[in-house]
C-alpha cells in the first residue's frame, strides 16, 4: 500500500474516533474562546509574553476539572495563575496538567501501541466488508499490527479506534484540577507567561537633498508563532533589558518585515519600573503565524548633523610601521537628537533605515543601522557606510625610541602624515580621530587638534572640491 492511500486511511480512522467518544474526558468543564470575556498581551523584548486570559465558565460547587482550551502552545505552565475574578477566595487550586501533545492520525496510532484496534477491509470485487481485531506492535517507521493468526506490516485496511486517550488534545489544552465554594457562572482570569511572541522596532527615514533634515517614522513589528490566537486583545509592549533565569527553548524563527510611510503613533507609552511600556490605543488581534505593524511615532524636518570619520589606532605609536594604509575608506555618520515635535519620547532598540531621493525623485537606500533603546533628549547616532569620493592616506614619516629599559618607561616619538583626497564637487568636512596610547603630548602639527577624550586626539579637516588636504603631526608617548 502507497503511503498516501495510508495516509488516508488514518485520516479517516482518526475522525471516526473522534466521533465517536470525543477527545476531552467526559467529566471535564470545557471553557473555549466562546466564554472568553477579555483578552491581555503584553509583550517584551526577548520571545517572551504575558498573557491574560478572561473568561466565564460555568463551574460545578466543589470539584472540577477545567480543561481551558485555546491556550499557547508555548506556554511555560509553571507559570500559570487561575483566579476567580467574581469571588477572589472561591477557589482552591489542587493540580494542572498542560496538554501540548497534539491529536494527529500518528500520535493516536502511537498511544495505541499494545493495544486492540479494530481493521476493516473492503472486498474490491464485491465491496463486502470484514472486520478484524489486531494489536498495534509499533509505530517505528510505519505499523506493525499482530493479528490472532499474523503478524502484518502497514496497513492493510482502515483502522477504528475505540476512543481518543484523555491527554491526547486537537488543541493544547491547560488542564485544572479545583474546588469551586459555589455552583454557577463565574468570571475567572487565566494568566501565563508564553514564548512564541515578541515585537521589534523598526524606522524608516527619508533625508532630504543637502542631508540637513529627515522625516523619521517608526513601526512596532509583531510576530505571533506561539500556536494559539489572541483576538481582540488589549495590547502592550515592554521596552528594556529584563533580567531572566535561561533555560535552553527551542526559538521561533525571525520574521521580517517593512514598510514606508507611518501615520499617526498607534502607541502611548509611560515608564513601568526601569523599563517603559507601550499601549496600543485600541483592541488588535494577533493571529496565529501572522506579521503585524502598528505605528510607534512620526517626526518630520529633523536636524541632522553628517560627519565624515576618519578613526585610526594605536598601535602605529610603539614601533616602527612607514606605510599605514592607502586609499582608506572614511566613514559616513549622521546623528539627531531625540527631541523635539514627533520625538521626545524613549525609543526602543532597532533598526533605522535610511532612503534619499535621486535627480528624478525616487527614494534609493543609502544604509541602515541598529540603535539601543534610547532614552528622550539623547542623541541617535547611525553609520550609513563608507564614502566613496573621500578617501584618505596614512602613513608613519618619522619614529624614535627616546628613553626606556623595562616594559614600563618607554618613551616614542613620531611622526605621521595623513594626505586626505575629495573627488566631490563640493567641499567637505573630515575628522580625523586618533585614539593616544599612554601617556601623550602633541609636539608639533599642521592643524590644531582637540583633546576629545584623555586618549583621544581629533582634528577638523576641511578638503576643497576635486582636491586635497595633508594633516602632519609628531606626538610623544611614554608607557
Amino acid at each position: 500500500m502507497t503511503q498516501q492511500p495510508v495516509r488516508n486511511f488514518l485520516l479517516t480512522s482518526l475522525l471516526l474516533a473522534a466521533q465517536g467518544s470525543g477527545a476531552a474526558p467526559r467529566d471535564e468543564t470545557v471553557s473555549t474562546v466562546a466564554d472568553q470575556q477579555g483578552m491581555a498581551v503584553t509583550i517584551y523584548n526577548d520571545n517572551l509574553a504575558l498573557i491574560k486570559d478572561a473568561r466565564r465558565v460555568n463551574l460545578g460547587r466543589e470539584l472540577n476539572h477545567l480543561a481551558w482550551r485555546e491556550v499557547s502552545a508555548q506556554m511555560r505552565p509553571e507559570t500559570a495563575q487561575l483566579r476567580n475574578v467574581s469571588s477572589p477566595g472561591g477557589l482552591r487550586l489542587l493540580e494542572q496538567n498542560f496538554d501540548f501533545d497534539l491529536l494527529t492520525p500518528q500520535k493516536l496510532l502511537e498511544k495505541y501501541v499494545g493495544r486492540e484496534v479494530a481493521v476493516t477491509r473492503v472486498n474490491p470485487a464485491t465491496g463486502a466488508e470484514t472486520r478484524e481485531s489486531a494489536t498495534v506492535l509499533s509505530t517505528q517507521n510505519g505499523v506493525v499490527l499482530k493479528f490472532a493468526d499474523r503478524i502484518e506490516t502497514g496497513v492493510p485496511g482502515r483502522l477504528a479506534f475505540p476512543g481518543v486517550p484523555d491527554t491526547l488534545r486537537d488543541q493544547p489544552t491547560l488542564v485544572i484540577s479545583l474546588l469551586s465554594q459555589t455552583a454557577g457562572s463565574q468570571n475567572l482570569e487565566l494568566s501565563y507567561l508564553t514564548g512564541g511572541l515578541g515585537w521589534r522596532a523598526d524606522y524608516v527615514a527619508e533625508i532630504n537633498a543637502n542631508d540637513s533634515l529627515l522625516d523619521l517614522n517608526g513601526w512596532v513589528t509583531l510576530t505571533n508563532q506561539s500556536g494559539a490566537a489572541y483576538p481582540n486583545a488589549r495590547l502592550q509592549l515592554v521596552a528594556g533589558d529584563l533580567n531572566r533565569v535561561r533555560e535552553t527553548r527551542p526559538s521561533g524563527r525571525e520574521l521580517m518585515a517593512m514598510a514606508s510611510k507611518a501615520a499617526e503613533a498607534d502607541m502611548q507609552q509611560e515608564s513601568l519600573f526601569e523599563y517603559h511600556l507601550y499601549t496600543l490605543q485600541r483592541p488588535t488581534t494577533l493571529a496565529e503565524n501572522q506579521t503585524k505593524q502598528v505605528a510607534l511615532m512620526s517626526a518630520t524636518k529633523v536636524p541632522v548633523k553628517k560627519e565624515f570619520l576618519l578613526a585610526g589606532s594605536d598601535y602605529y605609536y610603539s614601533a616602527q610601521h612607514g606605510e599605514i594604509g592607502q586609499k582608506i575608506k572614511v566613514g559616513v555618520f549622521v546623528e539627531f537628537s531625540n527631541k523635539g515635535d514627533g520625538l521626545g519620547i524613549p525609543l526602543p532598540k532597532g533598526v533605522i533605515r535610511v532612503y534619499k531621493k535621486d535627480s528624478q525623485g525616487n527614494a534609493q537606500f543609502v544604509g541602515e543601522d541598529s540603535i539601543d533603546h534610547t532614552p528622550k533628549n539623547e542623541t541617535v547616532r547611525m553609520k550609513l557606510g563608507d564614502a566613496f569620493d573621500v578617501t584618505a592616506d596614512r602613513k608613519q614619516t618619522a619614529f624614535q625610541k627616546l628613553a626606556g629599559t623595562s616594559r614600563y618607561n618607554y618613551v616614542y616619538e613620531s611622526a605621521y602624515e595623513v594626505v586626505l583626497k575629495n573627488a566631490k564637487a563640493e567641499a567637505v568636512t573630515v575628522t580625523v580621530r586618533e585614539p593616544m596610547p599612554g601617556d601623550w603630548a602633541m609636539v608639533s602639527e599642521s592643524h590644531p587638534h582637540t583633546q576629545a577624550a584623555s586618549g583621544t586626539a581629533e582634528w577638523n579637516i576641511n578638503i576643497p572640491a576635486n582636491g586635497k588636504t595633508t594633516l602632519t603631526y609628531r606626538v610623544r608617548v611614554r608607557y
